[in-house]
């Protein structure tokens, strides 16, 4: 499959996607959701991160009950850098984060990256709950 980039990144994969959700291999992740860190936002994109930590610090933020989940994605279309974590907040893009309005296609599941402790996982929450910046949509 032919991946576009708009911006040119810099990565090829592979992908992965934090979450809450119980996903099967096939499924496919869509933008038009909630956002995890503004309740009355829905969200035009999908995200999607080339390092499975930062993936697996997405799930631990996300709505839900169930358990984190880091799936490996395939974009199915032009995606781009997150704007959100690039270039007005970091320079170039460290987080390696990207986000597409295509669909994104689960080709696995990784189980081995490292998880947040509960004391790290609320410092974030209360950063988050801080933030007082505007989600690029």
């Amino acid at each position: 499959m032919a991946i576009s980039f708009r911006d040119n990144p810099s990565d090829n994969g592979p992908f992965y996607h934090g979450t809450r959700a119980d996903l099967q291999v096939g499924d496919l992740l869509t933008p038009g959701r909630e956002s995890n860190y503004k309740a009355e936002f829905l969200m035009n994109h999908i995200y999607f991160t080339a390092l499975v930590n930062g993936a697996g610090l997405a799930a631990a933020l996300a709505k839900g009950e169930g358990s984190e989940r880091v799936y490996i994605v395939e974009p199915t279309g032009i995606f781009e850098n997150d704007p959100n974590v690039t270039d007005k907040k970091f320079p170039g893009n460290p987080t390696r984060s990207y986000r597409t309005l295509a669909p994104l296609k689960v080709v696995g599941e990784a189980t081995d990256w490292v998880r947040q402790t509960p004391e790290q996982i609320a410092k974030w929450k209360e950063k988050l709950a801080n933030s007082t910046g505007e989600i690029i949509n």
